[in-house]
């Protein structure tokens, strides 16, 4: 696997994660449906780019191991940088990992070089489906009262991988034997019933002015392409693009765009930034 590993223990967890390169420090924050894995081809990357890649499966994913006592994903990322002793950080994340990178950069601006936000949550954020996309989400739901693994982990990768307008399949080889080991690992864990949730940040997105580079694919949420539209509009120092052909994990669906936008992003960075201000 790209990179070294690390283990770092917070109370009563043990969070797996990979570091590789040197430089100024990258921090990637993985999806909902997948962990750190999802960032290897970025990590490398940015790696021979000059910057020092970090990524870590939060509590519930991948390798990290957690007690069900209260905990903080914010408070968790603050405590890997200060592990790091890094004052301030780019954030990269997708999804879920895209939301909390949100939150920090809230919560911390001055820790905030940068964000990079695909296909993001956003705390407090709304969210409706159309009739097509509603069919998979009652897949979904009735696996998971059947309590079928196997088949919830199918119907998330059809959902997620290939995306919810999307023939199921879409996305094969190595790509999907990929997606369903992360998200059979996170389905599989026991659930954490203690995190503490961070405050609505949809009505504060506004105030975040941390250059930021907005990405979603095409074959995601109809919500989610809607959301990239109105941050790319709110958020004063954003700039967005749509992946065409690619859903919700295009890190590893279309690793060689998303790593040419994300050097193009992290070059602008350590220029000023001009470029990417609108």
């Amino acid at each position: 696997m790209v990179g070294d590993p690390f283990e770092l223990e917070i109370d009563g967890a043990v969070l797996a994660g990979l570091e590789l390169g040197e430089g100024l420090p990258v921090v990637f924050l993985h999806a909902g449906v997948c962990d750190k894995r999802m960032w290897l081809s970025q990590m490398e990357a940015a790696a021979e780019a000059g910057w020092h890649a970090i990524a870590y499966d939060r509590r519930g994913y991948g390798e990290t191991e957690s007690a069900d006592e209260p905990f903080s994903h914010l408070d968790d990322l603050e405590a890997l940088l200060d592990a790091f002793d890094i004052h301030a950080a780019v954030l990269v994340g997708c999804s879920m990992g895209g939301g909390l990178a949100l939150d920090f950069a809230l919560k911390h601006p001055g820790r905030t070089i940068g964000l990079v936000l695909v296909g993001t949550s956003v705390t407090g954020a709304p969210w409706s489906t159309t009739e097509e996309e509603r069919a998979i989400e009652m897949a979904e739901e009735d696996a998971w009262e059947r309590g079928d693994i196997d088949g919830l982990n199918r119907v998330q990768a059809h959902e997620w991988l290939d995306g919810p307008r999307a023939q199921s399949g879409r996305v094969g080889g190595a790509v999907r034997e990929l997606f369903l080991d992360m998200n059979g690992k996170a389905i599989a864990k026991p659930q954490l019933t203690q995190e503490e949730v961070p405050p609505d940040a949809w009505r504060r997105v506004g105030e975040v002015n941390t250059p930021t580079l907005l990405m979603v694919g095409d074959e995601d949420f109809s919500a989610l392409i809607e959301r990239h539209e109105h941050l790319s509009e709110t958020m004063p120092n954003a700039f967005a693009v749509v992946l065409e052909g690619a859903a919700h994990i295009p890190s590893i669906e279309q690793p060689e765009l998303v790593n040419s936008l994300l050097l193009e992003f992290l070059d602008a960075l350590e220029g000023g930034g001009d470029e990417f201000e609108e």
